[in-house]
C-alpha cells in the first residue's frame, strides 16, 4: 500500500472476500490509530484527523457494505481520495455528536456557517480550515450539518513550527454559538506530523 503517493488506486483495494479475512485486524489497527487522531472540541464536536489508512479502510468498508464491486469503486475513490492529506496539509472530519434528537436539532439550528469559523493555531500562526466543497454544509435557514470535512493548508514555515514543538498547537471553533478550543497534545502532534511531506 503506497501511502507515500497520497492517493488510493484500484491496485490498493483488496477484494471483499480477502478483506473479510483481515477486517478485524485492520479495524483494530484503526482503533489504535484513532487514539492519536481524535480530538474533542467542546461538549459536542469530535475531530478526526484523516490519513491514507483511514480513507483506505473507509473505502473497503463501503465496498463491503454496498457490494457494488468494480462498478462502485471509482465513486468511492473519487469521494475519499480528496481527504488524504497531500503532504502540505492536515485533513479532518468534524462531527457534532448529540444523541438527543431535540437537543441535536436545537444546537445544529444555531450553528449555520460554523464551517467558516474553524482554524488551527501554532503559537501566533493561524491555519484556517478550507471546507471540502462536495456539498453545502449550512442550510439557508441557518442549520448546520452534523458532519463537516476540512483541509488545513500549511505553509512551509507553519509545517516547520508544527514539527519544532515549543509553541502550543490548538484547534479552534469560533462560532458565536459554539466557541471552543482544544489543545493538540505532543503525541497527537507527532502523529500528525507524518501527514506532511
Amino acid at each position: 500500500m503506497p501511502r507515500e503517493t497520497r492517493t488510493i488506486t484500484p491496485a490498493d483495494i483488496v477484494p471483499v472476500a480477502d478483506y473479510e479475512r483481515i477486517r478485524k485486524a485492520k479495524r483494530d489497527e484503526n482503533i489504535v490509530r484513532k487514539r492519536l487522531r481524535r480530538l474533542s472540541v467542546g461538549p459536542h464536536a469530535t475531530v478526526l484527523f484523516e490519513s491514507w489508512d483511514s480513507m483506505w479502510l473507509q473505502i473497503q468498508e463501503m465496498l463491503r457494505i454496498e457490494k457494488g464491486g468494480d462498478a462502485q469503486l471509482p465513486d468511492e475513490l473519487a469521494a475519499y481520495n480528496p481527504m488524504i492529506p497531500n503532504g502540505g496539509e492536515l485533513t479532518a472530519t468534524m462531527m457534532f455528536e448529540i444523541d438527543d434528537p431535540v437537543i441535536r436539532t436545537r444546537v445544529l439550528g444555531q450553528l449555520g456557517g460554523v464551517e467558516d469559523r474553524i482554524f488551527i493555531s501554532i503559537g501566533d500562526e493561524r491555519v484556517p480550515a478550507v471546507p471540502e466543497g462536495d456539498v453545502e454544509r449550512s442550510r439557508p435557514d441557518g442549520k448546520a450539518s452534523s458532519v463537516h470535512f476540512f483541509h488545513f493548508p500549511f505553509t512551509a514555515a507553519q509545517v516547520a513550527a508544527w514539527r519544532a514543538g515549543g509553541a502550543p498547537a490548538m484547534f479552534h471553533v469560533e462560532h458565536p454559538n459554539y466557541g471552543h478550543i482544544a489543545l493538540i497534545g505532543d503525541d497527537m502532534r507527532q502523529e500528525l506530523a507524518r501527514d506532511f511531506a
